[in-house]
C-alpha cells in the first residue's frame, strides 16, 4: 500500500491475524480527508460482515445496514468503525462512516481521534468490495477497497 493520499472509499487491510482475531486497518477519503485507524475483530465478525453485506445488496429499494468493526470507548483495545449503508436512492448508496483511534495519554486524560465522512457508491462497486472481503478471509488477500463516486 503507498502512503500517497488514496481515492474516494473505504480500504481495509489486513495487518496481523492469530486464531482468535485479526486487526485491520480502515482507511476512509472523501477525497479531500483521509481518517484512518486500526480496529479488532474476530474471524466470525468478518464472516458476518460478508454474509450482511451479500444480503444488503439485493435491497436496493431502501435498504439499510449498520457495519460496526471494533468498539467505541477508552476501555476497549483498538480503535472503532462505524458505517451505515443506505440505499436511499436506486441505483445509489449512501455511506456514513465514524471512526474512531486508539485512546492515548494526553495531559491529564485519555483521548482519541474521531472523523465522519459521508460517502456515496454504486452497486457494481458493492460487488467488488463483497469480492475484496471475501479474499481478505480467505487469506487470499491482504485488502479490500469499496471506491466511492463524487
Amino acid at each position: 500500500m503507498t502512503d500517497t493520499l488514496m481515492n474516494l472509499g473505504i480500504r481495509i487491510c489486513k495487518v496481523w491475524f492469530d486464531v482468535d482475531l485479526l486487526e485491520l486497518k480502515i482507511e476512509v477519503s472523501n477525497g479531500i480527508s483521509v481518517f484512518s485507524n486500526q480496529v479488532y475483530v474476530q474471524h466470525e465478525t468478518l464472516k458476518t460482515l460478508i454474509s450482511d453485506l451479500n444480503v444488503f445488496k439485493t435491497q436496493v429499494y431502501g435498504g439499510i445496514l449498520d457495519v460496526c468493526l471494533g468498539a467505541f470507548g477508552p476501555e476497549y483495545a483498538g480503535g472503532a468503525f462505524d458505517a451505515r449503508f443506505h440505499f436511499q436512492k436506486l441505483g445509489q448508496l449512501y455511506i456514513t462512516v465514524r471512526q474512531q483511534s486508539q485512546f492515548a495519554d494526553f495531559p491529564l486524560r485519555l483521548v482519541a481521534d474521531e472523523a465522519t465522512i459521508h460517502l456515496k457508491t454504486e452497486p457494481v462497486l458493492l460487488d467488488h468490495f463483497i469480492g475484496g472481503l471475501t479474499a481478505l478471509y480467505m487469506e487470499n488477500s491482504a485488502e479490500a477497497y469499496l471506491e466511492a463516486i463524487s
